[in-house]
């Protein structure tokens, strides 16, 4: 076989750097070395991967099927060198994280798992549940605990836990002082303005898909990207939201934050856990898929 990793390496590299004089940064190559590699790539397998536009190069539509196979082939080589190289794979565990499961159960589950398995230093991402299943597709990051549904068919997603998710206002807010103890009228939730998180949370579209049947239009207030800054903004009186309980638990604690009751059943979520479907979990990653799984099911009895 005349085909070599390190050619698919290349290949990989110049699709993202969009030139080989970019790209030959990255793999320290020379300019003239990292196109060699790519034209022998190209003459290996009789086609052009990238159409020539100035010293630009623009993957085409063959490149473009080539890529995600040429990933997933690097990440299983890195896998069987990670898997019986010195280090092990324990300290090479990318784990990504939406921002309210990164920010408020993550590290709690992490501390449990390395009470268990002290040989475990993984790195994690925190980012929005589109930003975090994107690095997923692209074997940037090994799995992902992410709160919304997620639509990419080269992912799997296995349901995680259930997170419940409450209706939130300041105590001297008009409704929450007002409605104490009260159902609020679905018509004064619909008038009232509201704070969100950014497009791409799975947040974001959980509020949506809960609350919209029943308001059938919401007034937006601020976007903010981080549901910490959305509490605290809250609890400021600026208007109301719906987040998670494991978010505003200690503000509800305090009483700077009331939950306000409404005919709008209860709303209830899946997390979920996510990998490529090409990816081959080394011994590792299987443990600590099936450590969050056993903490799910512990943490719902």
């Amino acid at each position: 076989m005349r085909l070599t990793l390190r050619q698919l390496q290349i290949f990989v590299t110049i699709a993202e750097c969009g030139s080989t004089t970019a790209a030959a940064d990255r793999v320290a190559l020379s300019q003239s070395a990292t196109s060699a590699a790519l034209n022998e790539l190209e003459n290996i397998l009789q086609t052009r991967l990238f159409d020539r536009v100035g010293k630009r190069l623009v993957i085409n539509e063959v490149g473009r099927q080539l890529l995600p196979q040429a990933k997933a082939t690097l990440d299983g080589a890195n896998e069987i060198e990670l898997q019986f190289g010195a280090s092990g794979f324990a300290s090479a565990l990318r784990i990504g994280a939406s921002t309210t499961i990164g920010n408020y159960l993550l590290p709690r589950l992490i501390a449990h798992y390395r009470r268990r398995d002290g040989n475990t230093h993984p790195s994690v991402e925190i980012a929005n549940t589109r930003q975090i299943a994107a690095a997923v597709a692209d074997f940037k990051l090994d799995l992902g605990l992410v709160e919304g549904p997620i639509h990419a068919p080269e992912l799997l997603a296995q349901p995680w836990m259930t997170d419940e998710m409450v209706i939130v206002a300041a105590p001297r807010h008009a409704l929450g002082s007002a409605f104490a103890g009260r159902k609020v009228p679905l018509a004064l939730l619909r008038q009232a303005e509201w704070l969100l998180r950014e497009p791409g949370s799975g947040t974001r579209e959980a509020v949506e898909q809960a609350l919209l049947p029943h308001l059938h239009a919401m007034t937006s207030g601020i976007d903010f990207g981080d549901s910490e800054a959305i509490k605290r903004a809250v609890a400021e009186g600026l208007g109301l939201s719906c987040l998670s309980l494991s978010v505003v638990e200690d503000l509800l604690k305090t009483k700077k934050l009331v939950v306000l009751a409404s005919s709008i059943p209860p709303i209830r979520r899946h997390f979920y856990l996510i990998r490529h479907r090409k990816k081959i979990p080394s011994k590792g990653m299987a443990r600590f898929l099936e450590f969050c799984l056993a903490h799910a099911s512990a943490a719902a009895k």
